[in-house]
């Protein structure tokens, strides 16, 4: 699966109504939500929009005949094989009136288009672990997680040591917790977020 690195536009005209679709990589639903809402327009006509987290999607047509604008965004992001996505496809309309069919094409085809341009990123799902060692084992811990593609982002010492919490891709989790128990010889404690 990919995601997008940035976020991006692409627009195009019609039959004299404006498109443009804003796509870009979300983390949960709360981001693909506050995305949404900063990038309709109040002032357009619609403001269609679908999301894909892992198994959860939603799609609105904001007013468009059902099925005519948010379904077809969503299979714009299914079908380039993204996840943790959100695309709003803003119309502005033109007077000129597309139908069901062409409305399918124009919001689909909008968005599609953009996201075929877009640079794209490989998802890698992670871990998150706490591992707890004493002062002593500290440095070495830190310095072999840190070639090994783990990241930590706290660190909170103890009166013996730190507790490290780190995050790491789920294929390394094993790895990962076979290297911290023999650098330190088994002193040292490596707990999942799920454990």
């Amino acid at each position: 699966m990919f995601t997008l690195r940035t976020t991006e536009t692409f627009s195009q005209d019609i039959k004299k109504s404006r498109f443009i679709a804003i796509y870009g990589p979300v983390a949960d639903e709360q981001e693909a939500k506050d995305f949404i809402a900063a990038h309709s327009d109040p002032a357009a006509n619609h403001n269609c929009w679908a999301y894909r987290i892992g198994q959860i999607y939603r799609f609105n047509d904001d007013g468009e005949p059902s099925g005519t604008a948010g379904k077809p965004i969503l299979q714009a992001i299914d079908g380039q094989g993204l996840d943790h996505v959100a695309v709003v496809v803003i119309r502005w309309f033109g007077g000129i009136l597309l139908g069901s069919g062409g409305l399918i094409r124009a919001y689909g085809g909008t968005a599609a288009m953009g996201l075929r341009a877009a640079e794209k990123t490989e998802v890698i799902e992670t871990d998150g672990a706490k591992i707890t060692c004493d002062f002593s084992d500290l440095a070495i811990v830190k310095a072999r997680l840190f070639s090994n593609s783990v990241t930590i982002f706290e660190e909170n010492f103890t009166g013996t040591g730190a507790i490290l919490e780190v995050q790491m891709p789920k294929p390394l989790r094993e790895v990962a917790r076979t290297l911290v128990r023999d650098l330190t010889r088994g002193r040292a404690t490596m707990r999942f977020d799920d454990e």
